[in-house]
């Protein structure tokens, strides 16, 4: 296989920003290219204090609804979102998030290992070093996502 050549070029402000991927098929290296792309784009607001921010989605480890409240968690930061966790999935499933339980939404760039858990469960270990429980009921999901890519 051919080595793909990789160009920069800096444009204006007046210029739209695009990526392009020039290639002889739609392998899973460029599946897996377009979706990192895509995964580092975009945003959340969350609020923090009562201040108001913007968080990058590739910054987020994961979302979590607890008590009727919806969080977003970052390597060393919490805040809260208005947004409710299904309005979050379906802004996110492109971004590899994924749910991996009634109430949480992972960021799958911020797994370092996956271990088998208790009855059919598993835990996922973050870069943070935290680990979270992916149910039962959200296994095969997650084996799939992980099998694309």
């Amino acid at each position: 296989m051919e080595r793909m050549e990789v160009e920069i070029e800096q444009v204006g402000r007046e210029k739209k920003e695009l990526v392009l991927i020039r290639c002889h098929a739609v392998t899973d290296e460029v599946r897996e290219i377009a979706a990192y792309v895509k995964s580092r784009q975009g945003s959340l607001t969350g609020i923090k204090d009562s201040n108001q921010y913007e968080i990058a989605t590739s910054d987020i480890y994961y979302i979590e609804s607890v008590d009727g409240r919806t969080f977003i968690y970052t390597k060393k930061q919490i805040y809260e979102t208005p947004n409710r966790i299904y309005e979050l999935e379906s802004r996110l499933e492109e971004k590899n998030f994924l749910r991996i339980s009634k109430s949480m939404l992972l960021n799958l760039m911020k797994i370092s290992s996956i271990r088998p858990a208790l009855n059919g469960r598993f835990t996922a270990v973050l870069q943070s070093g935290e680990e979270v429980i992916i149910s039962r009921s959200y296994v095969k999901g997650l084996k799939a996502a992980l099998k694309r890519g």
